[in-house]
């Protein structure tokens, strides 16, 4: 829900308007399986549950941060 576009709105820019492959991680407060769901159909590559503990987030970043572009 951010003020100009969502993330899914962000993340579609990024794949197709701008054909860009670097990893996405969605940060959000929706956790249930569906919305994880939709992240990933929408390109996202992983998913951060808020409240963003630091450890997890720590390894999305060491996870993801080696990969470089996809």
């Amino acid at each position: 829900q951010m003020p100009v576009m969502d993330g899914f709105q962000a993340t579609e820019h990024i794949r197709v308007k701008l054909n860009l492959r670097m990893p996405i991680i969605a940060l959000t407060a929706k956790v249930f399986q569906e919305d994880q769901e939709q992240c990933a159909a929408a390109g996202m590559n992983d998913f951060v549950a808020k409240p963003v503990e630091i450890k997890i987030l720590k390894q999305m970043l060491l996870k993801w941060g080696r990969k470089g572009d996809l």
